[in-house]
Parts: structure tokens; sequence; C-alpha cells
């Protein structure tokens, strides 16, 4: 059972958050998780196990909405619980505890973060047309924006072009890992524009244009195989897509802030959600030190364990406070881009350590499908790529501290 207690330093407000979330997911998640998430990639499933499956997620959403969490990403006028950037990066820690906490909250990547993009830069008709019906579950979307033939770690190397011919955009390129590809009714795409006052090569020229699944010349070849299994990240041909200039998503040459704005808040949430995983490896790992005997002990008594205990222990509380500094930067509109890159490179590695260590502690049952600890361990070698891999961050982490000295001031780390 998960251990949440109040924190004395946080808000009277975040403490009720976390505390609700944490008896939601103790007393309707956790008892039910093979339940609610046994029919995935399931053939043998029967109408009678969907059925069971789909009305205890639909019982637990009715108590999220009634703890009023539901949505917890978006605005109350649109239907969500309004949580600002620190409540909601700590009820991530929360409700990461638990396998598929955050769909039961109405937080289902990427329609949450396209959702949020909507919110902030679509006009009052895209939000009419794309976001009211996205939020009802009416629509699905996707995020197109990597490619197979430029470095994601450099969006200036994007090729994908979206060319004005009169009142339409043109859109030609090639996109691959297009998160929910299979089923998205529209994409958001990253677009390199015309850009009437430059060279058309700075992230400037980047807009973000929406265009529906069904648009001629848009060919969705397949599901990427990820880790050894098909995905829903697809790889998709854009081949003169015309879409009227009004699926423009905010202001020409956007884009890139508009990613890096969704990315920014992104890295802190994924680096939550990791401290949270993080902590339900932590717990399997001891109660297995506790439970299993070897060689006449108890797990708990060999010190290769008891150094797996400490090392995580201290993985996870590092990760937590790092993130949490971090998080309090960018709350109070602070510069908190070496700490977004810090995070995002020590927070993923700390990750796969812990759950490592709880691996090896539970030998072969650590690598089967009767625990979450394989989906975490590949998930945490994932994040080491996502939104930025390693290298690219401990650059900038190198160029930022580089740079103050060179301006004859030190780092400051009490702030």
């Amino acid at each position: 059972m998960l251990n949440v207690q109040p924190i004395p330093t946080a808000s009277e407000r975040i403490n009720e958050i976390r505390g609700l979330t944490a008896e939601i997911v103790n007393k309707e998640i956790l008892p039910n998780e093979n339940l609610l998430w046994a029919v995935r990639n399931n053939a043998s499933a029967t109408e009678s196990d969907i059925a069971a499956s789909r009305a205890a997620r639909e019982h637990i959403e009715t108590k999220v909405r009634q703890a009023g969490l539901w949505a917890p990403h978006l605005p109350e006028e649109y239907g969500g619980a309004g949580l600002d950037f620190l409540e909601l990066a700590y009820m991530n820690e929360v409700l990461a505890y638990a396998v598929g906490g955050a769909a039961l909250f109405g937080v289902v990547a990427p329609n949450s973060g396209n959702q949020t993009l909507l919110v902030r830069y679509g006009t009052d008709e895209q939000k009419q047309k794309w976001l009211i019906p996205l939020i009802e579950g009416k629509l699905q979307s996707g995020f197109s924006m990597t490619e197979p033939d430029a470095a994601g770690s450099d969006p200036r190397s994007l090729r994908t072009t979206a060319r004005r011919d009169g009142e339409e955009w043109v859109i030609n390129g090639h996109k691959w890992f297009t998160s929910n590809g299979k089923r998205a009714d529209f994409f958001i795409v990253m677009c390199r524009t015309e850009d009437p006052d430059g060279d058309g090569r700075g992230n400037g020229a980047m807009t973000q244009i929406i265009v529906p699944r069904d648009t001629p010349g848009v060919d969705v070849l397949r599901g990427i195989n990820v880790w050894g299994v098909e995905s829903d990240h697809c790889e998709i041909v854009y081949e003169d897509v015309r879409v009227p200039l009004e699926n423009q998503l905010g202001a020409r040459g956007s884009g890139h802030q508009a990613a890096q704005d969704r990315l920014g808040a992104g890295r802190v949430y994924h680096c939550m959600n990791s401290v949270g995983q993080m902590w339900r490896a932590f717990d399997l790992m001891v109660q297995r030190a506790r439970e299993r005997e070897v060689h006449g002990g108890l797990l708990r008594t060999k010190q290769f364990i008891q150094g797996f205990i400490a090392d995580s222990y201290m993985d996870i509380q590092a990760s937590r406070l790092m993130t949490i500094h971090c998080a309090e930067r960018l709350a109070n509109d602070e510069d908190a881009r070496t700490d977004i890159s810090a995070i995002k490179v020590f927070v993923p590695n700390a990750y796969m350590r812990v759950v490592d260590r709880a691996i090896q502690v539970w030998g072969a049952a650590g690598v089967s499908g009767d625990l979450p600890l394989f989906a975490m361990f590949q998930g945490a070698r994932t994040l080491r790529l996502a939104d930025g891999p390693d290298e690219v961050h401990r650059i900038l982490i190198a160029k930022n501290v580089l740079t103050q000295f060179d301006h004859g001031v030190g780092w400051d780390f009490g702030n």
C-alpha cells in the first residue's frame, strides 16, 4: 500500500490533493490492477472480460470525478480540476504509483498535451472544433514532430514543410513516432513554414498545424515496433496535404516555443511520474526482501540486498528533491533551464537503477508479466531518449554553468 502523509512544507491544497489521490490509488486501483488492464494485448480476452474491465474503469473514473480530480491538467471551464503547475507535479508522484493510474484520472498522452496546446494557442473556433470533442472523448489526437531523417535532438533540422497556396497550407514531409497514430482523428504537425523576415532555417520558422487524418495525402504507413511489440507510434507520410490556413495553431513561427512550453513542463511531470514508479519498485523490492528465504535466511539479512535498499532510497530521495526544486523554480517564473536539463538526465538514470535492483531481488519473476517492473525498465530506458537525449542536456548544463562563470559569477547552489 502507498504510504502518503502530509508534507509539512507543502500547501494545504497540495496535501489535500495528494491525500485524495492516494486514497483512490490504495482503495480502488491497486486491488483491481489485474482486472483493470487484463484485456491489454490479450487476444484471449472474452466479451465478459472486456465488459468487466470497462465497468471497473468507469467505477474508478466516477470516484475521481466525485473527488474533483478529473482531468487535473485542464482549467475548470473545460471540465478539468484546474490544478496549478506545482499541484499537478505533486499529484503525479502519487498517481504514477499505480499502473495506468493517470488514464483513470483523464490524463492520456498525447491527448492531454494536445489539449493543453489547444487551450493556450487555439482560437475560439479551433477550441470548438477540436478541443471540446477531444475533451469529451469524441475525438482522438496525435502529435507529429519527430522525423526519421532529422536528428530529434535538433528541432532546427526538421524537414517537413508547409507552403502557403492561397487560403491553404500545403504540407509535405515524413514523420515517425507520431504518438497515437493508429487512433488519431487529427494530428498536430510541426512544420517548417515560410519565414518572410529570415532565411527560414531558424526556430522561428516552425509552425504547428492541425491536420485531420482523413485529409487526402495523409498516409499512415505503420505502427512502429517498439521493444519488440508493435506500438501506436506511427510512421506517416504527408504528401501535398492541403488544409485551410485557419488550421494553423498559434502565430506563424510559434511552433518551436509551443513545443518547448509543452516539453518543459512535460519533463517535470515525467520526472515526478518516474519518482512515483520508483516508489512502487522500491516497495516491491523491500516486500520481496522481507519475505523471500534463500540460503538459510531472508533476503533482508544479506548485505548485498541491504545495499540495494540503501542505494535505491538515495536515488529516489535525490530524484524527488531535485524535481521538486525544479518545479518550484518554474512555478515562480524563474529561469529553470539548467534544472530541467539536470533532472532530465539524473532522474531517468536513477529510475533505471532502482528498477534494475528490484528486478534483481525478484529474480525471474522480475522480468515476467506478473509484475510491472519490466515495463518500468523499458519506460525508464526510453525516457533517456524522449524529450531530448542525455547528451544534449549534459551539454546544456555545462554551457549554462560556463557562461555564468565567464561573466564573473559563480554558480549559486542555494537557489
